[in-house]
Order: structure tokens, then C-alpha cells, then sequence
């Protein structure tokens, strides 16, 4: 049976696999004329001092990721995407994406790149596309990119 996938979320970190795993979403929901949601999330624990969260370091993040997701979303509108979404949110992002943006936005694909930039935290506490597989309400899709004949990953 074909499933036919309606609001797809592609979670951003900044990192080349993210990316592609976005451009990848993009030709999905226009496939599907489905909706698309691209979400940034700050992790608290980066940002976060012993004496609370460090407020000006927070607003460049939030300025960077609203720039990155503004170019993200004119990206998929010019090739096709009729619903585009655009999320900053903070807190754990593989809780965040797994479960809370999945639920919240009746999310039912979920495009994640197989790593991301937190190289410490794939070691220490597990890789986020790891939890995400684990535990979203939906289907999950990692993108891989070490694929030489990956026709995104040449552009």
C-alpha cells in the first residue's frame, strides 16, 4: 500500500546532513502536496549557566536560526511546497522532535539526517536520529550522506 505522507517535519541543526535530509523533505511534501515543517531547536543544556540562561547568547541563536530557517522555507516554497512552517523551539531536540513537534503538529514523516554537529552528545548520551527512531509517533526517514552517488549530495 502506497502511503501517501500529508505534514513532514524536517528538523535543522545547521549541519550538512541536516541539510540534506531537508532538501530531501522538500521533494516529499511537493510529491505528496503535503505540508512542510522545518524546526530549529535550542538546547537548553548549551545555553544554560549556573546562574540561569545566558540572554544574549540566546537571541544570536534565535536571530541565526530565524535567518537559516527564512532562507529554508523561501528554498521550498520557489520549488513548489504549498504549506511551509517554520518552528525555533527550545528544550532537548530529540525529545522536542520526537515527541512534542511530532504530536503537536500531527506530524506523520519525520526527515532527519543519520548525524548532526553534537558529536559529544552521539557519545555520551546517543545520537538524536537515534531517539527519534526510538520513540516518534510517526514514520522516521534518515537521510544518509555518506553516499557518493546521492544525487543531492553532489549539488
Amino acid at each position: 500500500m502506497y502511503q501517501e505522507y500529508s505534514r513532514i517535519l524536517a528538523p535543522i541543526d545547521g549541519s550538512k546532513e541536516a541539510e540534506l535530509a531537508f532538501k530531501k523533505a522538500v521533494h516529499v511534501a511537493k510529491r505528496n502536496n503535503g505540508a512542510l515543517v522545518i524546526a530549529h531547536i535550542i538546547d537548553t543544556r548549551a545555553v544554560q549557566t549556573p546562574t540561569g540562561y545566558e540572554g544574549a547568547y540566546t537571541n544570536e541563536l534565535v536571530e541565526q536560526a530565524s535567518s537559516v530557517l527564512n532562507d529554508y522555507k523561501t528554498y521550498a516554497e520557489k520549488e513548489g511546497v504549498q504549506e511551509v512552517e517554520t518552528i525555533i523551539d527550545y528544550g532537548s531536540p530529540k525529545v522536542q522532535i520526537a515527541k512534542d513537534l511530532a504530536l503537536e503538529k500531527e506530524i506523520d514523516l519525520i526527515m532527519i539526517g543519520a548525524t548532526g554537529l553534537n558529536a559529544v552528545e552521539r557519545l555520551f548520551i546517543g545520537s538524536v536520529s537515534e531517539y527519534v527512531i526510538r520513540n516518534a509517533p510517526c514514520d522516521v526517514l534518515i537521510v544518509r550522506t555518506d553516499l557518493e552517488n546521492n544525487e543531492y549530495h553532489r549539488k
